[in-house]
């Protein structure tokens, strides 16, 4: 009996550690990145082990443009999207199949990230500076993307009509670098790590910040309802993006001048992890540090404005506006 006993005993202690194994079995996440500095907290959660700390397993999933995220997004091929705002974003949030849950990358100036940049001819041929960009041809990913508005941004502050500018939609950062290269359009909006390379080449001239000439809120983090309904899953998502977002910016950009990160013992370490995501030299990385509000917060007024100007232009459909959009159990709001 006591044999028995203790066999029941061994049993039940199994059962329990096995229950428990069970609950301590990490959640699966897929996250939709582009390799940009953007996206530079994800990476650094996601190589010093702060997801798995916090009982996440992440798996990174890269594209080429932002608009494919947010698509992939509701779809279930990611469960979280970081990326710049789009039309296609706000379309999707508005028909209710997306949410935005938290802020990341800003255009602010002082934080070189999203560029106006000139071929060759066309600089030759006059086109110095952004304003200058009226009657050109110039190269984006698509219609309605964070460059789209950058540019209609830039149209309302020099008073030209961004009708007057013929958009070159080439759905991808590498197409539109290599239009820009191959002097098929006249100018380009374009992050600095696609850029940097051009210009080291003689292959394009730099005209301008986006964030110097407009600021504005430029990324997000968002999530379908199916995931949203994992509230485990997205707070443990979310509180490892804020601590990292922290540290990005206490460590990388409290410490830039001039646009530029120095590299020292301090720095070094998530310059390497920033350069290791992005597939740049630390050299490059340094200049290429996008602003990131170090609590996640995300400026609502501006996400708002972003609509409307978007819905003015015919990009997204009226009916809606940021409250719509945001999941504010989740959102910090600036």
């Amino acid at each position: 009996m006591i044999g028995i006993a203790r066999l029941a005993v061994g049993g039940l202690m199994a059962i329990m550690a096995m229950g428990t194994a069970w609950a301590e079995d990490p959640l699966k996440a897929r996250i939709g990145v582009l390799r940009l500095s953007s996206s530079a907290p994800v990476f650094i959660a996601q190589d010093k082990g702060y997801f798995r700390e916090a009982g996440l397993e992440v798996e990174l999933k890269f594209f080429d443009a932002a608009q494919p995220i947010a698509v992939a997004t509701t779809s279930g091929d990611v469960d979280f999207g970081v990326t710049a705002f789009t039309a296609g974003l706000y379309n999707l949030g508005g028909k209710g199949v997306l949410k935005v849950i938290g802020g990341m990358s800003r255009e602010k100036p002082g934080y070189p990230l999203i560029g106006y940049f000139a071929s060759n001819n066309a600089y030759a041929s006059g086109l110095k500076t952004p304003k200058d960009l009226a009657g050109k041809r110039v190269a984006m990913t698509q219609v309605g993307s964070s460059f789209h508005y950058s540019l209609g941004l830039l149209a309302d502050k020099y008073g030209f009509k961004l009708a007057d500018v013929k958009i070159v939609p080439l759905q991808s950062l590498s197409n539109a670098a290599a239009a820009l290269k191959g002097e098929t359009v006249d100018a380009a909006l374009l992050p600095i790590s696609t850029a940097r390379k051009l210009m080291d080449e003689g292959g394009a001239k730099f005209l301008g910040w986006v964030g110097d000439e407009t600021p504005w809120q430029l990324g997000a983090v968002f999530a379908a309802p199916k995931t949203l309904a994992n509230k485990a899953m997205v707070t443990k998502f979310l509180g490892v993006l804020a601590k990292a977002d922290r540290e990005y910016h206490d460590v990388i950009l409290a410490s830039m001048k001039d646009g530029v990160a120095p590299i020292n013992e301090r720095t070094k370490p998530l310059l390497e992890i920033i350069a290791k995501y992005t597939n740049l030299p630390v050299e490059q990385v340094v200049g290429n540090c996008a602003y990131i509000d170090p609590d996640g917060k995300l400026d609502v007024k501006n996400v708002d404005n972003q609509i409307k100007w978007l819905q003015e232009q015919g990009f997204v459909d009226k009916g809606f506006d940021a409250e719509a959009i945001i999941a504010k159990e989740f959102v910090k709001a600036d």
